[in-house]
């Protein structure tokens, strides 16, 4: 399997870039994210490779965390890589993980090729979707640990989350405030 592809770009579109790696060119799908930030002509890329009958066809990341996004929407059936890209050209994880957690069907809708239903099975799917990565701050990752804690506990998502709501500190220090919190529930 083709993890990453790192070359020479011969040739770049909005939605797809020919990367020339030692006289090998390769035909690499890309998201207006990733074709945006892609400036220089030699360029590093993570990459899904997904094999069909009819085609072997390789989609290239340059953030890591829209790498994991794509791999995590193709996950849900019915959808595919063409709607997976889309979904990643129109929001960065970051944005991604906020329509998730708010479950804003409409901002979804937006999204070339997926209807009501379709953006209505995708956040109830991805309801434990989580971005990590460099840019997640360390109260982002405790709240992240408690939560994780607290439900391992056997307390219900929902529920954990109103009692952490306006809660700060350490993970032992939110898990703690948790259980006080979720005993009045």
């Amino acid at each position: 399997m083709i993890v990453g592809i790192e070359g020479t770009i011969e040739r770049k579109d909005p939605t797809f870039v020919h990367i020339n790696v030692n006289g090998l060119i390769y035909e690499v799908m890309i998201s207006l994210n990733t074709s945006n930030a892609i400036q220089d002509k030699r360029v590093k890329l993570f990459t899904t490779q997904i094999i069909r009958e009819d085609a072997h066809l390789l989609f290239g990341f340059m953030d890591m965390n829209e790498k994991k996004m794509f791999d995590t929407v193709l996950k849900i059936n019915g959808v595919g890589p063409k709607v997976g890209l889309a979904i990643c050209s129109t929001f960065t994880p970051e944005t991604f993980a906020r329509v998730v957690s708010s479950k804003d069907v409409g901002l979804l809708k937006r999204v070339p090729g997926i209807g009501p239903k379709a953006a209505s099975r995708i956040l109830v799917e991805l309801a434990d979707f989580i971005v990590d990565g460099e840019g997640e701050s360390s109260g982002n990752s405790a709240m992240v640990e408690a939560i994780m804690a607290l439900e391992s506990l056997g307390f219900k998502k929902d529920a954990i989350q109103k009692a952490l709501s306006g809660c700060s500190g350490d993970t032992s220090t939110l898990v703690k405030e948790g259980l006080k919190k979720l005993q009045r529930l």
